[in-house]
Formats: structure tokens, C-alpha cells, sequence
């Protein structure tokens, strides 16, 4: 794992076997919390917890991520090492996360409730600190592999591309974890999830874990004048954290990132908020509560929304970009999604299952659009930040835009138990009622489409197009040739 520096130059393209190498470690890192949300079911479906529960238990980690996040991304950033800033963290937070995954659905339906509930809480914590110690400067190393407009834009869509497999292969779960010919209870021989959630984990971790290793061993890191970097050690514990609020608070005064965070959060937020209902809806209002006779749809919904989101939405919001622009191809992908939620009003139907697949199209727009421009526009905004501060501080970056990710998740997941016990929900209903039901659905349509017109207007005042971004590298460019710079 040696850092040898990249072949050529910032403004040429990046080789394809580099972009595919990061696009595998997307995989991994969205094949974690893609399979987290299918096998948060297990919880309240099988494990009979309260919806309420599997909210604090879904949110609490992000909590814990408000911490762990800006701190990885100060020390990534300034990291010191044969291997580079990065790749040292990617290997070991994906061993990290991938045994904790496994260990934390070690769960057993005859321990009681509160067990599970703590024991699951704490594992979770280790899984999110390995995630932190990987995702942190693997994103980072995504943003440093080019200074060219457009080329950014291509490295995120093929990156999101593979990593969007994640959710064609995550539905498929469902099938297994419910399958008693694959994992059948050890004392019926029958099927409650909670033993295919078990067996499952370690395979699931253990794939991840190969996954998210191959950036770290075959990605090549971009050089850093380490006279920029800040010593790290115990005596100077106090000064790196001042430090490191100070960049945090920097990273949050630049509008254009801001306005990136915000918008980020109200789309990724409401979405994951009703992420969790199609399961419920499909189940309980087409198929009146029965989970056999809903059969494989739910699974087939997840998987034509992702391969929707690979070969339509990600091509075509890479090619809008390139076109118009990367704000306007995030406000033509959102207004398409907006109307893709709408139609599931009528789509979800009891008479005619197949229509529940009429919307994707538009529907896959909203989050396949949403990370390919997002993490575009984060590596422009790493420009403006080190022609203001004369530091590369994407670790920092990428950790405060992914902190707001997981805070959408923390506050969505809360929302979500509060919602579905507001709505009257009940767990232990064979039927749900007509209010229920109906709640439900309203959710499913109205929050995640709020959610995607408030940021459309947040986006509005975006103002890092490519004549500036060109500009700013310019500027940097000029600044490094009179100082004698890298």
C-alpha cells in the first residue's frame, strides 16, 4: 500500500481504473446503511419493539457522529504517513465497521426487550465509529482526486453508479431474511427474521469489509505540502481542538457550503423519514397486513428504484450538469421527483400492484440526483476554502457535509417512530386501520416533496458555477507559482 503519487496531472483525466477502484468503496460505504434499513425491520416487525425504540436506537448514533465526524476530518487532514493521509483510515475503519455490523444482529427474540435494545445501542455505536474512521477520508480522498470542473462531476456519477448497486442488492434481504429454508430458526425451524438478520450480518459485513479495502489498496492519494499540516499529538490536544472548531465554524461561514449542508439535509432527511413506510404500505395496504401474500414486492420496488436510479437518473443528471449546469440539474432532478412522490398517491394500489413502479422514473431522480452534483459541488467549495485559508481541508469538509447527512438520518429516524406511533401504527396488529393506512401514505408523499422544494429554493442563491470555479483554481494556481508551492 505505497502512495505513490498520481501519473498526471490535476486538470487531466483521472485513469478509469482509479474511478472504478473509488467507485468500489462507494459500494461498500452505501451497502452499509442500505442493508441497516432493511434489517432495522427485524426490530419492529419480528423483534416486536417499539416503533419509538427502533427510532432512538436508529438516531442515537448520529448523535454520537456530531462528535466523531469533524474529529476524524481534522485528523485526516493533517495525518502524516508513508501510506498518506487517507488510506491508513480507509483499511482500518472498514475492518472496524464491517465485524461490528455483524456482531450488533447477534440478537435473540427470547432476551427481553430492554436487552436487545442495549445491547443492540452499543454495537451500533462501535459500527458507527468504524464507519466514521473509513467514510470520513474516503470521501475525502473523492474529492482530491481532481481540480477539473466537470471531471469531479464524472468521478461522483460513476462512483454513485456502482455505489447505487448497494440498493438494487439490499431489497433482496427481505427475501432472505424471511426464507426458513436458508435461515430457519434453531428452535422451530421456521422463520421470525431475527435468525436470517443473524446469519445474514456476517456475510453482509464481511463483503463490506472487502468492499470498502479497495480504494485503500489500489486508489492513489494526492500529494500535500505537509508544512500546511498541523502537528498531531497528546500535548497538543487542547490547541487541535481549537483548531478544529475553528475549521468547523470556517467550513459552516462559507454560504455556499451552507447552502449545500442545508439543502442536503431537507432532501436526504425527508427521504429517509418515509424510506421505511414503503415496506409498511405495501404490505399492510395492498395486501391487508400479510407478508406472504405481499410476497416479493417490496423487494422488486427497491430494486427497480435503484437500477432506475443507475440507468436513468445518475446518466442523466451527470449529462444536465455537464449541459447546464450544476445547480439547474439540481433543480430540474428535485422538481422531477416532486411529481414522481405525487403519483404514489395513485400507485399504491390494491387492485393493481404493478403501478407502484409507474413513478420511479421521476421518483429515482430526487436521491440518485441529489449525491452526484452534492459531492461535485464539495470538492468546488474545497477550492474557494483553500484560496481563502491556503489550507486542503477536504477531510474537514466532507465531514461536516456528512455529519449533516447523518443528522437528516438521526432527526428522520426519530420522526419516523414518532409518526408511525402518531398515526396509530401498531406492530402487534395483524391490520393496520383506515387512519393508518392513510397517515401513511400522506407521509410518504408530502414530506419527502417539502422537503425537496425547500432546498430547491435554498439552492437558488448557489452561486460556484464552473466561470468562477475556474477563477478560484486559477487564483490557487498563480498564488503556488509565485510562492514556489506544489
Amino acid at each position: 500500500m505505497t502512495n505513490a503519487a498520481p501519473s498526471s496531472s490535476p486538470t487531466d483525466p483521472v485513469p478509469m481504473a482509479q474511478k472504478i477502484a473509488f467507485g468500489f468503496g462507494m459500494l461498500g460505504n452505501q451497502l452499509f446503511p442500505a442493508a441497516v434499513a432493511v434489517f432495522n425491520v427485524v426490530l419492529v416487525q419480528s423483534l416486536k419493539m417499539e416503533p419509538w425504540m427502533a427510532g432512538v436506537l436508529a438516531a442515537a448514533p448520529r448523535v454520537f457522529d456530531a462528535i466523531t465526524d469533524p474529529l476524524m476530518g481534522y485528523i485526516t487532514d493533517n495525518t502524516k504517513s508513508r501510506w498518506g493521509r487517507r488510506r491508513p483510515y480507509v483499511f482500518i475503519g472498514s475492518i472496524l465497521a464491517g465485524v461490528s455490523f455483524a456482531l450488533m444482529w447477534q440478537l435473540d427474540a427470547e432476551n427481553s426487550m430492554m436487552y436487545n435494545f442495549w445491547y443492540f445501542l452499543l454495537l451500533s455505536l462501535a459500527f458507527y465509529l468504524g464507519l466514521t474512521i473509513f467514510a470520513t477520508p474516503y470521501v475525502a480522498m473523492g474529492y482530491e482526486m481532481s481540480d477539473n470542473f466537470h471531471e469531479r462531476t464524472q468521478i461522483m456519477a460513476i462512483a454513485q453508479w456502482i455505489g447505487q448497486w448497494a440498493w438494487v442488492i439490499a431489497p433482496w434481504f427481505w427475501i432472505v431474511i424471511f426464507n426458513a429454508d436458508v435461515f430457519p430458526d434453531p428452535e422451530t425451524g421456521e422463520s421470525n427474521g431475527v435468525a436470517g438478520a443473524r446469519g445474514l450480518a456476517v456475510w453482509v459485513g464481511g463483503g463490506c469489509i472487502l468492499l470498502a479495502m479497495i480504494p485503500a489498496i489500489f486508489c492513489r492519494t494526492k500529494p500535500v505540502d505537509e508544512s500546511t499540516l498541523e502537528p498531531l499529538s497528546p500535548s497538543r490536544t487542547f490547541a487541535s481542538l481549537a483548531s478544529l472548531f475553528r475549521g468547523v465554524f470556517i467550513a459552516l461561514r462559507c454560504w455556499p457550503f451552507f447552502r449545500l449542508c442545508t439543502a442536503t439535509f431537507l432532501v436526504f432527511g425527508s427521504f429517509q423519514i418515509i424510506a421505511g413506510f414503503a415496506y409498511f404500505i405495501i404490505v399492510h395496504y395492498m395486501f391487508g397486513g400479510s407478508p406472504d401474500d405481499a410476497g416479493r414486492w417490496p423487494t422488486w420496488h427497491g430494486t427497480a428504484g435503484a437500477l432506475t436510479t443507475c440507468f436513468l437518473a445518475i446518466p442523466v443528471v451527470a449529462w444536465l450538469a455537464k449541459t447546464f449546469g450544476k445547480k439547474s440539474a439540481f433543480v430540474m432532478s428535485q422538481s422531477a421527483s416532486i411529481l414522481g412522490y405525487g403519483l404514489f398517491w395513485w400507485c399504491f394500489s390494491e387492485d393493481t400492484p404493478w403501478l407502484l413502479f409507474l413513478p420511479l422514473p421521476l421518483f429515482s431522480f430526487g436521491i440518485g440526483g441529489l449525491f452526484t452534483i452534492m459531492m461535485s459541488m464539495t470538492a468546488d467549495v474545497c477550492d474557494l476554502d483553500e484560496l481563502n485559508t491556503g489550507a486542503r481541508r477536504e477531510g474537514i469538509f466532507g465531514a461536516v457535509y456528512w455529519w449533516m447527512v447523518k443528522l437528516g438520518q438521526a432527526v428522520a429516524f426519530l420522526l419516523a417512530g414518532v409518526i408511525m406511533s402518531a398515526i396509530g401504527f401498531d406492530p402487534n396488529a395483524a391490520q393496520q386501520t383506515e387512519e393508518a393506512l392513510t397517515g401513511l401514505r400522506l407521509s410518504y408523499i408530502i414530506l419527502p416533496s417539502v422537503g425537496a422544494f425547500i432546498a430547491i429554493l435554498v439552492m437558488l442563491g448557489y452561486d460556484l458555477d464552473e466561470k468562477r470555479s475556474n477563477e478560484i483554481r486559477a487564483q490557487i494556481e498563480a498564488r503556488k507559482t509565485a510562492t514556489g508551492g506544489s
